[in-house]
């Protein structure tokens, strides 16, 4: 059946599904499951999703499959099948871990700080060292003309200069490592500053190739 057939089959006999009780409060069923897309039935309303998007009842779908979804519902990890079964992890305790979603373009993208200011993250496990562009050290107050080492790093476009610099913080979540090792580029690269393994190093990180969570070592 194809997916508008199946929408309109659920227009006519979705209110004959079997009613999932699930996290909130909130009445949510499950009523289709596509490779990468589910259809739920949130309070009555129907929503078609996609991995990564969210709902206006802000239902997230972590992952999905022919015949199980995998939901984020108020912070509860759930898993979802279309006969109704529904089971909920325990959620960890505060500030114990960080769960990092992958986009839609396949990347791990997060948010934290540095040295207390918010910066945007790419989680990049290929870096030895946090990496960001001049402009980036400048607005974290990071004078690396004046702290830091010359230094020089190896790009797909040749060797460009660059400067290892020491930042007294960087957090993500409530998963704070001090003095980091970083690495300065002199030009507009990289766009994204790269959470690279100064920082992951410190972390026991797992991976089920949607979601990368996060827990310190020490």
């Amino acid at each position: 059946m194809s997916l508008s057939r199946f929408l309109l089959y659920l227009l006519v006999f979705g209110t004959s599904l079997h009613q999932i009780p699930v996290l909130a409060g909130m009445d949510v069923r499950v009523v289709g499951l596509f490779t990468d897309r589910a259809v739920l039935l949130v309070e009555g309303q129907q929503r078609l999703l996609k991995v990564g998007q969210s709902s206006p009842e802000g239902i997230r779908l972590v992952s999905a499959s022919s015949d199980l979804a995998t939901l984020l519902i108020d912070g509860e990890q759930v898993t979802a099948r279309l006969d109704g079964r529904v089971s909920a992890s325990k959620r960890p305790a505060a500030g114990q871990e960080v769960q990092v979603w992958r986009n839609t373009t396949g990347m791990y993208t997060t948010v934290g700080s540095i040295n207390g200011l918010p910066v945007s993250f790419l989680v990049d496990t290929g870096a030895t060292q946090v990496v960001m562009n001049a402009s980036q050290a400048r607005r974290l107050g990071v004078d690396f003309h004046v702290i830091g080492t010359p230094s020089e790093v190896t790009t797909a476009s040749g060797v460009e200069p660059a400067w290892m610099v020491k930042l007294d913080s960087v957090k993500v979540g409530e998963l704070e490592v001090r003095n980091v090792s970083a690495v300065v580029m002199e030009g507009t690269l990289p766009a994204v500053t790269l959470l690279g393994m100064s920082y992951l190093g410190r972390m026991t990180i797992t991976n089920d190739g949607h979601l990368m969570t996060l827990r310190k070592k020490y």
